[in-house]
């Protein structure tokens, strides 16, 4: 007879602990915060960022490689019932997987000393979907780093975090720095500041012929609602719009800084950009 496996008590410490992660008073107090789904989780048991685990036992069985690398990796597992899964969740339809995570911010400097190639700045974004889906995008494009600034979103926001969909444990992201200062850090290190912003007065599509999208970039993206103000447009070398060829009044936020991060992620690896020219 195979035993039943021991369920954690909904009333246990820990279930309490893993359930005011999600309010940010306290993903602040304890750094920890919330990672949800098998992605997610996954991510943070390969990347070092897993702290705790909590799962049903349909999805412990279902995904048992997830749990294996979570226990690799140091971190308690609890099973539990749907219920508490639920109960510690912040989505409406949980997978069955929630794991707790320690903070995995960078400070800026380190960011700076890395001599990085390709940045995303958020500079105003409050949107959390918005904030994690850039992330993603950046990531993907292959970015160094992203920056969140100190009038942005919570990094450790439960939408930003899935929005990632595990990026967020890929690649280097400061927080709470204020803009003046990332844009002098990052022109100190080298890195030519460049603002998105429908309103521009350069084209991406002139930018790229030019050739001016190879060298080293940050690009900086401002509020969904009312993009950037004109004291942080001020301080980039060029506010690039991203050319409208049909009859869409705009781009959202994260489609529009895809375009750009692909752009430079592009014209940097063609022949005389950044990437494609080795250090002497």
């Amino acid at each position: 007879m195979v035993a039943t496996p021991e369920l954690i008590s909904p009333k246990s410490p820990r279930v309490s602990a893993a359930r005011r992660l999600a309010k940010r008073n306290f993903r602040g107090k304890e750094r920890l915060f919330l990672a949800e789904g098998p992605q997610a989780v996954r991510e943070a048991a390969a990347h070092g960022g897993l702290v705790e685990m909590f799962a049903t036992v349909d999805a412990a069985e279902r995904y048992a490689d997830i749990v294996g690398e979570a226990r690799d990796a140091g971190a308690r597992v609890h099973l539990a019932e749907e219920d508490v899964i639920g109960d510690i969740s912040t989505t409406v339809t949980p997978q069955g997987l929630v794991g707790v995570c320690r903070f995995l911010d960078t400070p800026f400097e380190e960011i700076l000393a890395a001599r990085p190639k390709l940045v995303a700045v958020l500079a105003h974004v409050r949107d959390p979907g918005n904030a994690g889906t850039v992330l993603r995008c950046a990531d993907a494009a292959g970015a160094e780093a992203v920056v969140l600034t100190d009038a942005s979103v919570d990094l450790y926001n439960p939408k930003a975090v899935r929005a990632s969909v595990g990026s967020l444990f890929h690649l280097p992201v400061a927080v709470g720095v204020p803009v003046e200062e990332a844009v002098a850090g990052l022109k100190e290190a080298g890195v030519r500041i460049v603002a998105a912003d429908g309103a521009g007065e350069d084209d991406l599509d002139a930018e790229l012929d030019q050739g001016t999208m190879g060298a080293a970039t940050a690009w900086v993206f401002g509020n969904e609602a009312w993009g950037l103000p004109e004291e942080t447009r001020a301080l980039a070398d060029a506010v690039v719009r991203v050319p409208i060829h049909g009859k869409a009044e705009s781009l959202n936020l994260a489609t529009a800084a895809a375009v750009c991060l692909y752009a430079s992620a592009r014209a940097q690896r063609a022949p005389g950009g950044c990437r494609s020219v080795t250090p002497g």
